[in-house]
């Protein structure tokens, strides 16, 4: 009975994101609704000032746990309604909670059987990449997390399924979400006298110079301790657990 229960939160994630997919209820979280419903929205966030950005929190939560492809509109959202400074904080806020809402769903329900059916296997092909992940994992998640193109279910997902501990993984999210979210939601801020209903902004805003620069600088940082560790001591040869997160 205790190994089924384990199995609990996973099947209610999957009924969740069945009903929000299937209802296509999800679709409301779009740069267009937004511009649509905007002045209603400010009007209910000026009204409900501890509700309001609960309910934000709650939502952004409920979007990655279900994987929804929604964070930048999200993020762009917080921006408009909650000012550049406070939507990022309730950014990594939400996003946080979600991808720790997955990390341990995965690792409880999913992690034993991915170790022994694959375990065997990820040993035999990359047989430093526990070693690494133990040592490193902090470090190579971090520098995941700062770059906004590995889609983010993946580098939630991956590290539960390959035995990363809790602490590390929530540390490296937590840190590793702050400069995009910072950055999306002052975009979104500077977006919000300029909403028509009708117009999306392009995702290439993930590329845009003053967004990627940054991430790319803070990506660098988060690997410098491990390169130095790899120069510093050359012989030792470690698989590199970001090629196995990406993939």
């Amino acid at each position: 009975m205790k190994r089924l229960l384990r199995f609990v939160p996973l099947l209610i994630l999957l009924i969740a994101a069945g009903v929000v997919y299937g209802t296509g209820v999800w679709h409301q979280l779009t740069w267009q609704s937004l511009a649509v419903h905007h002045e209603a929205l400010q009007a209910a966030v000026a009204s409900h000032r501890l509700l309001a950005p609960a309910l934000f929190v709650l939502i952004y939560a409920a979007a990655v746990s279900l994987s929804l492809p929604v964070g930048l509109w999200l993020s762009l959202g917080g921006g408009v309604l909650f000012g550049g400074w406070f939507g990022g904080v309730l950014t990594v806020i939400g996003a946080s909670i979600g991808a720790l809402v997955i990390f341990m769903v995965a690792r409880s329900a999913l992690a034993p059987f991915f170790q022994a059916k694959f375990g065997g296997k990820i040993n035999k092909l990359a047989p430093g990449m526990q070693a690494g992940l133990e040592r490193d994992g902090f470090s190579y998640l971090l520098a995941v997390r700062l770059m906004p193109v590995v889609p983010f279910w993946l580098a939630n997902l991956a590290p539960a399924l390959l035995g990363m501990r809790l602490f590390p993984y929530a540390a490296a999210t937590i840190i590793g979400l702050i400069p995009a979210s910072l950055v999306l939601n002052a975009v979104g801020a500077g977006l919000a006298s300029t909403l028509v209903p009708g117009q999306t902004p392009d995702a290439t805003v993930l590329f845009h110079p003053i967004i990627l620069f940054p991430c790319i600088g803070f990506t660098a940082l988060a690997l410098a301790p491990v390169i130095w560790r790899r120069v510093k001591s050359p012989r030792v040869a470690v698989t590199d657990p970001v090629v196995n997160v990406r993939h």
